[in-house]
């Protein structure tokens, strides 16, 4: 690689002491480095474990040491010579902390296999995991072999839930035949006149005509009774096998320690090996309940976090006006946090915060090191990961353009992760676009979710005149089809703030977008008084009130979980602020006269900040005590709705225009007139 270390220290602000040849002929340099204190960056992947290695085994080793690829992200490229500021931002990104721990989420396996499927199937299956699992057998037909081996259970599967550890299995053995006592001795089989017994020893009960040979040919051991009442059951299990040809778990994602194997695949049946024993993983969201704009008094709002879960890990409990995620179902796509408006679920591996500096030091040092037209390029640490590498590699070999110096490569746990609070955080900070690789392994809701969180992305900035596309979905599943990708971004111009930000981001979602949305409102090419956003997924807007049919009864202002609908105690008025409306919907949803329409918008006015009145009417006053204690227009409304029912006639009529203190005097006074005029 042409490696420049004097430009490469200047963009890091130290003199860096530079080896190129580290994989073995420079490992005691190394060794001396970690002797010495100071942070060490090994900047090739390839020899991680060589060099963790010699870590342990170098006496007097204190210093910390990072790892980063600088080799197939940009090194091994055709603009190789031009990477200097790329190498330096990803360098410069090695020497961050370690992200902060997180909360853990822990499995218990004890290696209880379930195989559902096909008896022979099934136990050839079992064959090659027996040595470490410990197998059942759910029979779904087919033939068995003439020795039991495992313990088998038939019957009406009811239902399959859990996770590893925890699975649930729910079925009825609705079948003359006990398995468990059955010696597959075959007499049954031979016994039976309309050959309804198979080698699964399960009776077809439609073809059975009430012989009972089967009973007597079984009576020494006494595994056929038709007259066993079939009651359910349920057993527990750490593992599930399914050699089905339709899933037990419909979801995109579904729950670890579940397989659901083609036969053919033999990775599959190494994973289940593996999963005996104890294991952890990130708890990766956190949820606050009091941002949740889910739902208010038993009416659902937003409902995009539960919507875009491939697990199926989130759950609505509308009425205690939350939702519910199940940290053993999630799989730390972060989708929902994405989507979600008001950040209420927040991602936690890393944190917003974490990430934000991370995006910041990448683009500050690649700027400062003399970089133009910054990209980030975010991909999956798994398949994107290796898609990238396999791109540098071919461009080692001649056979791709390679990364373009523009590009950096930004690794992240899963693509749907980042939202646009980060998004737009990134052009502030000086990227000129921000391009989200998809690699086929992503479940079809995130790309419909990534695509409609970018589309108001970019309305913002097109609105605010930053022209150009700069935030894109790049679907590629092999290096030729990145390497184009890539290349057709390079042709492209983005018009860019003319400062980059240096806020830091904050842990709020919405105080992140503030912060992203201030320094883009201010280094605007033009400020429009608002700009239009689309109405999938906006975090933004107003709302109309149609004033001919709103009684102002306040049903808006309570179910708001944002505060945005705020009363007047002074006066009948229904006060808004814009700022603070995240369209959930809750507000339309709740009103019972179907007055209030959501208007997706970025207002760039100040009075966004700023509450203002969108409806209000006279008081209506007590016509016993002149006190005001309803609106006009509402007592009015309950008047006339009320005036022909037989309950409402005269005083009764009377004292709804009371109010409630009057009422009472008035309903104690008649009844003491009552009770004088009977004496």
């Amino acid at each position: 690689m042409p490696l420049q270390a004097q430009r490469l220290g200047a963009a890091l602000g130290e003199e860096l002491p530079l080896h190129s040849s580290l994989c073995r002929r420079e490992a005691p340099a190394f060794q001396q480095a970690i002797r010495g204190g100071a942070e060490v960056v090994v900047a090739c992947t390839q020899e991680k474990k060589l060099f963790a290695e010699l870590g342990t085994q170098t006496e007097g080793a204190v210093s910390p040491v990072r790892f980063v690829n600088i080799r197939e992200t940009g090194g091994w490229s055709r603009d190789a010579r031009e990477a200097t500021p790329k190498l330096a931002a990803l360098l410069a990104a090695a020497r961050l902390p370690e992200p902060e721990p997180v909360p853990t989420v822990t499995y218990k396996s004890s290696g209880r296999l379930l195989i559902i499927g096909r008896l022979d199937d099934a136990e050839r299956a079992a064959a090659l995991v027996e040595d470490v699992l410990d197998v059942t057998l759910f029979t779904q037909g087919g033939a068995g072999a003439q020795e039991r081996r495992y313990p088998v259970l038939g019957g009406r599967l009811d239902g399959l839930t859990g996770w590893l550890g925890a699975f649930q299995l729910a079925w009825t053995p609705a079948n003359p035949i006990d398995l468990d006592l059955c010696t597959r001795c075959n007499a049954c089989v031979a016994a039976c006149p309309e050959s309804a017994i198979g080698l699964d020893y399960q009776i077809d009960l439609a073809r059975c005509t009430g012989h009972r040979a089967c009973v007597k040919a079984c009576e020494a051991v006494g595994a056929i009774d038709f007259n066993r009442e079939s009651e359910p059951q349920t057993e527990s299990f750490d593992l599930v096998l399914d050699l089905r040809g339709q899933p037990a778990f419909a979801q995109h994602a579904p729950p670890q320690g579940y397989f659901h194997w083609d036969g053919r695949d033999l990775r599959t049946l190494l994973k289940l090996r593996e999963l005996v024993g104890e294991f952890d993983k990130p708890r990766f969201f956190v949820y606050k309940q009091k941002l949740c704009a889910h739902s208010r008094n038993e009416q659902v709002g937003c409902n995009a976090c539960v919507e875009i879960c491939s697990a199926q890990a989130i759950a609505s409990e509308k009425s205690r006006q939350q939702i519910k995620v199940n940290p053993n179902l999630c799989v730390g796509c972060g989708a929902c946090t994405t989507v979600c408006p008001t950040g209420a679920l927040t991602y936690a591996y890393p944190r917003a915060a974490e990430q934000g500096l991370k995006l910041r030091t990448l683009l500050a040092t690649y700027l400062q090191a003399g970089g133009r037209d910054g990209t980030l390029l975010l991909h999956s640490q798994e398949k994107g990961q290796a898609l990238v590498e396999a791109l540098g590699r071919s461009a080692r070999l001649g056979q791709a353009h390679g990364v373009p110096a523009n590009v950096i490569p930004v690794a992240l746990f899963h693509t749907a992760s980042t939202g646009v609070d980060l998004w737009l955080s990134a052009i502030a900070y000086g990227a000129s676009q921000v391009v989200v690789l998809v690699t086929g392994e992503e479940a079809p809701q995130y790309l419909e979710g990534l695509k409609a969180q970018m589309a108001v992305a970019q309305a913002i900035l097109h609105g605010l005149g930053y022209t150009g596309t700069h935030l894109e979905l790049l679907h590629a599943d092999a290096p030729a089809a990145l390497d184009a990708g890539l290349r057709s971004l390079a042709q492209t111009r983005q018009l860019l703030p003319r400062q980059p930000a240096r806020f830091a981001v904050a842990p709020e979602k919405r105080g992140t977008l503030e912060m992203a949305l201030d320094h883009l409102i201010e280094q605007a090419p033009q400020r429009p008084e608002s700009i239009a956003l689309p109405p999938a997924g906006s975090p933004f807007g107003s709302i109309a009130v149609d004033k001919d049919r709103c009684t102002l009864c306040m049903s808006c202002v309570s179910a708001c979980p944002a505060s945005a609908l705020q009363d007047n105690p002074q006066l009948p008025q229904l006060r808004f602020i814009e700022k603070n409306c995240v369209q959930c919907g809750l507000c339309a949803g709740t009103c019972p006269e179907d007055a209030i329409t959501l208007q997706p918008r970025l207002l760039l006015t100040p009075q966004r900040r700023e509450a203002r009145v969108l409806n209000e009417t006279k008081p209506y006053a007590c016509v016993r005590c002149s006190k005001p204690f309803g609106t006009l227009k509402a007592i009015e409304a309950m008047l006339g709705k009320l005036a022909g029912h037989s309950m409402f006639q005269g005083a009764a009529l009377e004292r709804l225009k009371m109010c409630g203190d009057c009422r009472v005097i008035d309903i104690y006074s008649a009844e003491n007139e009552s009770k004088i005029t009977h004496l």
